[in-house]
């Protein structure tokens, strides 16, 4: 297996992609720019620990594009209710995503890997929605920071934990009164205790219920995000109860 051209840190390069992201959160493009900045030696570690999988072998010896299934929508759209595949069919037709336009955002420059290090690392990218669905966390922004604060325990990737720290930041600034600081760290810490969601074989889990994929991978539901999202909820019903004054003419 080659070796990419450099592993080495860019720390100014995820700064400015710190600062881009933080003014624009829409702008999906730097979380990629950031986490390559930092990927450093992870995604080799992490590569070797999936082509010791059976799943890892047998993604690489069939060349299996996890993009492939994914883009398929009239093939998730006929899966029964319930499964992984029609709740992902679903969360991105609601929220006006494709598997194709994720693949558009994530062309930045990189430097070169082998083959199936890239296969590998393209299919990580790809599980990213499909990890909406499992973990439960929304597409809002603690959400997102819960989100890659549980991708960080599982990947190990530097860049996700920069973004959840920074997130978590802003969003508790925003909210003082929520534990937002406990939801992004309860992400990480279901990430930690969950299996190893980059060695699962998402093909198949596709036609599972997404209860029975939780539960062969022990990820815990979240508390702190849904209880936040509840507040959330009651505060903007509550204020929209509120009577209209009439402005004297």
């Amino acid at each position: 297996m080659s070796q990419p051209a450099s592993t080495r840190l860019h720390p100014v390069a995820a700064l400015r992609a710190v600062r881009n992201l933080m003014r624009n959160r829409e702008d999906t493009q730097q979380v990629f720019l950031l986490i390559e900045a930092l990927r450093g030696k992870t995604t080799l570690r992490q590569f070797v620990r999936f082509r010791q999988t059976e799943t890892g072998r047998a993604v690489l010896g069939e060349k299996r594009r996890l993009l492939d299934r994914l883009s398929d929508r009239a093939r998730l759209a006929a899966l029964p209710a319930g499964t992984l595949g029609r709740a992902y069919y679903e969360f991105m037709a609601a929220e006006n995503l494709s598997a194709e336009g994720l693949v558009t955002l994530s062309r930045i420059e990189r430097p070169p890997m082998a083959d199936e290090v890239t296969l590998f690392r393209e299919r990580n990218r790809e599980i990213h929605d499909l990890l909406h669905i499992v973990t439960g966390y929304g597409r809002d922004p603690l959400g997102e920071a819960c989100l890659v604060a549980f991708s960080f325990a599982q990947t190990k990737l530097k860049g996700f934990a920069v973004i959840a720290v920074f997130a978590a930041r802003r969003i508790a600034r925003a909210r003082p009164r929520q534990p937002v600081r406990r939801a992004v760290f309860e992400g990480y810490r279901h990430g930690r205790s969950a299996g190893w969601l980059p060695g699962a074989d998402w093909e198949a889990l596709l036609a599972q219920p997404v209860d029975a994929v939780r539960a062969q991978f022990a990820v815990k539901p979240a508390a702190y995000y849904h209880t936040i999202r509840a507040a959330v909820a009651r505060g903007s019903a509550a204020a929209s109860r509120q009577p209209v004054q009439a402005v004297p003419g």
